[in-house]
């Protein structure tokens, strides 16, 4: 835990061997300072310099040599408050310039990111992704394309997920594939008929992500979780198209 210590206020095991070994001489010569750390004298004065320079350890001459002191250990205390007052200030650079600049550098075009979910759990993270990112937004709404066979597995790992989507204050709106679906609080759903069987598929429009929801043999859950400004643009219009025809 010391050593862990040491290292985050930029002092090397070296240096923070050294610097015990002078708390624990007193004023010594390099020689008892090379003597009983186990390092050579050489190797030993190059790092008492560095330890110097960080402010931990200070030197008076007697005679022709030089006696190194270890400071009071409550200087490493003032050492972190400082390292702690440089990182806040780069903290503060990073969001009010820097990164602001390198965004600027960035070629203009959207990149999309692709994310692979499988499995219950996996459901349950795209569900919880949906109420955080829309959570966050001034317009508290998404869409859904939802066809019947998806229904009984969507919610299996999730089952309070209507409560906690209330309880958010988010809307939802619904349009059904097939025949099915509940109505339900601070939700807005319209059908599609259909013919025949229908695909269990599962299609939400959260910009700047889309989510696909799908299950495979043995009704086994994945999905796809696409973001991108531009594709989650393209479904919304699609989706608000619709939702006005019907």
């Amino acid at each position: 835990m010391i050593q862990q210590a040491f290292e985050q206020l930029g002092l090397t095991p070296r240096e923070a061997q050294l610097y015990q070994t002078l708390l624990k001489l007193g004023p010594s010569s390099i020689r008892d300072i090379a003597e009983h750390s186990g390092i050579n004298r050489g190797t030993a004065y190059e790092s008492l310099k560095q330890l110097q320079s960080k402010g931990v350890v200070s030197y008076f001459p007697k005679g022709k040599r030089r006696f190194f002191t270890a400071e009071n250990p409550d200087i490493l205390l003032n050492l972190a408050e400082e390292k702690r007052n440089r990182l806040d200030k780069t903290i503060e650079n990073l969001k009010t310039s820097i990164i602001p600049n390198l965004h600027q550098q960035q070629p203009d075009y959207h990149h999309t990111n692709v994310r692979y979910y499988e499995g219950d759990d996996g459901i349950e993270w795209v569900l919880r992704d949906i109420l955080n990112v829309v959570s966050e937004q001034d317009h508290k709404e998404y869409c859904v394309f939802s066809s019947k066979p998806i229904r009984p597995f969507l919610y299996r790992p999730f089952p309070n997920y209507t409560k906690q989507r209330v309880k958010l204050g988010i809307n939802v709106k619904v349009i059904a594939l097939g025949d099915g679906g509940e109505e339900a609080e601070l939700s807005e759903r319209k059908w599609i008929k259909t013919e025949g069987a229908v695909d269990a598929s599962y299609i939400a429009i959260y910009p700047p992500k889309c989510a696909i929801i799908s299950l495979a043999s043995n009704n086994f859950p994945s999905a796809v979780v696409l973001e991108s400004k531009d594709i989650a643009k393209a479904q919304q219009i699609i989706f608000d198209t619709l939702w006005k025809m019907l």
